[in-house]
């Protein structure tokens, strides 16, 4: 079966990380997605740590399956190839500050001239509109001003910086996934192509569901260690003997139920309220104490078979090895251009009848600059001039 998304067509002006994982997502899917880059600002994160063929491991990842066109888009004549692209790759994603590709001739006015059903994706951390704009911002920003960062820390200590980007992944990459495809349905049902406006901080403001709307409904407002996920109940951590820490999310009664006893706990506690904070507070005291007097090597066999929602915190290692994600197939091969494979972590998504493809590690600085412009029309002779020009860059075919 062919993939599922093959028809559609991405031009990617995005770099760093939340842009180029929204479409390696799409592209893991069988989206085509050629990315548009600069010869003068390259992505970072073909320099980060770690160098393997192609660049960064991380680079190699996050852009496999991808083209690369490297066009100096301050040059009209880079902008007139862009121009072209967009008649054949309907959905641009770009991730440049508000009014930069206006100032490019880029912008989503200019290009539905080229193509009325043209989807354009702008992903900024503030959006498009509103006084922030144009302010720059990096993800412990966006936590910190939705308001997340305050309330998902202990009291009297300082919010901990997360070792994963929630917001430039959860808040800019998935919800740019999101828009495209609804956008692609709409444009399937109606013809029109259209603007999608996706802001990271909207994104996480949104994601404060539980504690958002008790607030908006006259409820208080949530602070550190006052709910039932931010440490206000027994949902959280407690350490073993060993130094080791375990994840404890027995909330609902019966993997409560589970939880006292496979600790061999008194029944009675099997009456502690969740909405009862002083209790809940009783409890974990319960628990913290517990939990010391033995090591995890000992718990481990006691909560095996317990349906208690308890798990091990496991170090990274531990994590990359762990049955589950081998039986789910969560690391996978991906081609390099020399015969060989990288091992990458693989596509989440699983279908029953269409599965990720894996094309290609991510590639090397507009190596598909001239197949790309010969399939637009442009001949040798042409392309070498757009070089000496100054309008394009990449790996030279002959």
């Amino acid at each position: 079966m062919p993939a599922l998304l093959s028809s559609l067509k991405i031009l990617d002006f995005s770099t760093l990380l939340p842009g180029p994982f929204a479409s390696m997502i799409l592209a893991d899917l069988g989206a085509e997605v050629l990315r548009v880059e600069s010869p003068t600002r390259p992505d970072l994160v073909r320099m980060l740590p770690i160098q393997v063929k192609g660049g960064s491991a991380t680079h190699s990842t996050i852009n496999r399956s991808k083209n690369s066109i490297c066009l100096n888009l301050k040059n009209p004549d880079a902008v007139n190839i862009v121009k072209q692209l967009v008649s054949k790759y309907d959905i641009v994603l770009e991730q440049f500050r508000p009014g930069v590709m206006k100032r490019l001739g880029l912008d989503y006015e200019e290009l539905r001239r080229h193509n009325p059903a043209l989807i354009f994706c702008s992903l900024t951390g503030y959006g498009q509109t509103g006084p922030y704009r144009n302010r720059a911002g990096h993800d412990l920003n966006y936590l910190a001003l939705s308001g997340i960062s305050n309330y998902s820390r202990r009291k009297n200590e300082s919010p901990v910086p997360l070792g994963i980007q929630i917001a430039d992944i959860a808040g800019g990459s998935y919800h740019v996934v999101m828009g495209i495809l609804a956008a692609v349905i709409h444009r399937q049902q109606t013809g029109e192509g259209q603007s999608v406006d996706i802001s990271i901080a909207d994104a996480l403001f949104s994601m404060k569901v539980f504690e958002s709307a008790n607030w908006l409904a006259g409820g208080p407002g949530a602070e550190p260690e006052s709910t039932w996920l931010n440490g206000g109940t027994i949902y959280d951590y407690f350490q073993t003997q060993d130094g080791r820490w375990v994840s404890v999310s027995s909330l609902e009664p019966q993997f409560l139920a589970a939880l006292i006893n496979a600790m061999g706990l008194p029944e009675t506690l099997l009456k502690t309220k969740l909405t009862d904070p002083e209790a809940q507070r009783r409890l974990k005291r319960i628990l913290r104490d517990r939990f010391l007097e033995r090591p995890w090597t000992e718990w481990e066999p006691v909560f095996a078979d317990c349906d208690a929602c308890v798990e091990l915190v496991l170090e990274f290692t531990e994590a990359m090895e762990h049955q589950q994600f081998k039986a789910r197939e969560m690391i996978t091969d991906v081609p390099a251009p020399d015969g060989s494979s990288q091992k990458q972590i693989a596509s989440p998504f699983k279908f029953s009848g269409s599965k990720p493809e894996y094309l290609h590690i991510g590639v090397d600085l507009g190596e598909q600059t001239d197949i790309i412009l010969k399939e637009l029309g442009y001949n040798l002779k042409q392309i070498e001039k757009l070089r000496k020009d100054g309008v394009c860059a990449g790996t030279e075919t002959k």
